[in-house]
């Protein structure tokens, strides 16, 4: 009899981990059922770039059964629980579904509603976040109108989605302002709840001092506690405040609203605990999870989705055989960061290795932590390698899920 392997979420990391089984098992040996709530797959990266105008939102979207290969059922339900004794899956309209193995990829969620004043007064009028495409169609629409004053870009507290995004946010509008001729009459400031730029020295350094070279001020350890909307203030935990006449905040994130419900399954913040090496849940081995789902140190980016769905999918396959598991993922994380004039950088880091200067993915390759335009190309391209090779769960040519050691040059942090 077939196993049945029940993916709950058809994101990025629940997407192409469904398509790498289907290619991996035929229908005779695992039944592979998707769960979402709704049929929308949204290309989070491109949102970046919405409220620049340099893309639109309706390209941005596909509809999500059709990123799944054939043999792969997909349910349209919102889930309520699982029953984790049980192995079932359980749906708000009060159908259920039982699984062999389970896959949590149901990614984070934003929270702005849990920062005092962030939905209150103001929000989608002077306080916005690109973090969801209304709020980036809305901060279009706002930037379009904004003459000069003072921009904040707030990072509410960790974790969150593509930790690079805000930063990417920031150069950008310093480049968008200079093309609009008003750079000089805007004071642009970028907050963040570490205690610099990013979480690692060596990249700490390089995108701190990028961000002082573009005269955007860098306000640390600011852990947002208040937005005042109506007078144009984010208040910290410790009361510090910075003023600003637009906000683009980044809201809390947590797990999907399911995890809390399903005894045993979340942590605190609703994510999924896992083993960081072989993705599987320490208490219900047949419980895995991949993606922003998961309650890993790792960060929370469409590159580790793809990583992960090698050894996840290599992991289940040992379990459902009865062997034991591989624990060869090494937190592998690899970001594009744009920084505006068609140049990006690269970052390419794991667990115990933090992003360094040198090239990817070798001696010859794009350069790491040094802005260039070959970068901003691979930024560009990595959409169309998006739809037509991570998602259908295909092998990017020299690229695996272990952290490249070549080509890095290892300096003093």
């Amino acid at each position: 009899m077939a196993h049945h392997i029940v993916i709950l979420g058809s994101g990025t990391a629940g997407t192409l981990t469904a398509n790498r089984l289907r290619r991996q098992y035929d229908e005779r040996e695992c039944r592979i059922t998707v769960v979402d709530q709704n049929d929308d797959h949204v290309y989070q990266p491109g949102l970046l770039f919405v409220p620049f105008g340099l893309t639109q939102p309706h390209h941005l979207i596909r509809s999500r059964p059709r990123q799944l290969h054939a043999g792969i059922g997909y349910e349209r339900a919102r889930i309520d629980r699982v029953d984790l004794d049980a192995r079932t899956v359980h749906f708000a309209a009060g159908d259920r579904l039982g699984y062999d193995v389970l896959v949590v990829a149901t990614g984070a969620a934003l929270q702005p509603e849990e920062t005092e004043g962030l939905t209150g007064p103001g929000w989608g009028e002077n306080v916005f976040t690109f973090y969801d495409l209304p709020g980036a169609v809305g901060l279009q629409r706002a930037l379009e109108h904004f003459t000069g004053g003072r921009i904040v870009v707030d990072v509410a507290d960790m974790p969150i989605k593509c930790p690079v995004a805000p930063l990417e946010f920031a150069f950008l509008t310093d480049w968008y302002l200079q093309r609009c001729g008003i750079r000089d009459k805007v004071e642009l400031t970028y907050v963040t709840p570490l205690d610099g730029a990013f979480t690692k020295p060596v990249a700490a350094r390089a995108l701190g001092g990028l961000l002082e070279r573009k005269g955007i001020e860098l306000v640390t350890e600011f852990t947002l506690g208040e937005v005042d909307g109506t007078g144009g203030r984010l208040v910290s935990y410790d009361e510090r405040e910075v003023p600003f006449d637009l906000a683009v905040v980044v809201p809390l994130h947590g797990g999907a609203e399911y995890v809390g419900r399903s005894p045993g399954l979340g942590d605190a913040l609703g994510f999924v605990p896992v083993d960081p090496h072989t993705l599987q849940h320490p208490d219900r081995p047949e419980v895995f999870a991949i993606g922003d789902a998961a309650g890993l140190t790792a960060s929370k980016a469409g590159s580790v989705a793809h990583f992960e769905g090698e050894v996840l999918v290599h992991n289940i396959g040992r379990f459902l055989a009865g062997r034991p598991l591989d624990a060869t993922y090494d937190g592998h994380t690899n970001c594009f960061i744009e920084t505006g004039f068609h140049k990006a950088l690269l970052i390419d880091f794991n667990y115990d290795t933090e992003p360094l200067p040198g090239h990817f993915p070798a001696s010859v390759g794009l350069p790491l932590l040094k802005e260039s335009y070959a970068n901003h190309l691979g930024k560009l391209a990595f959409e169309w390698l998006y739809w037509h090779s991570l998602l259908p769960g295909r092998e990017l040519p020299g690229i695996g899920s272990a952290m490249p050691e070549r080509g890095k040059t290892h300096i003093p942090a």
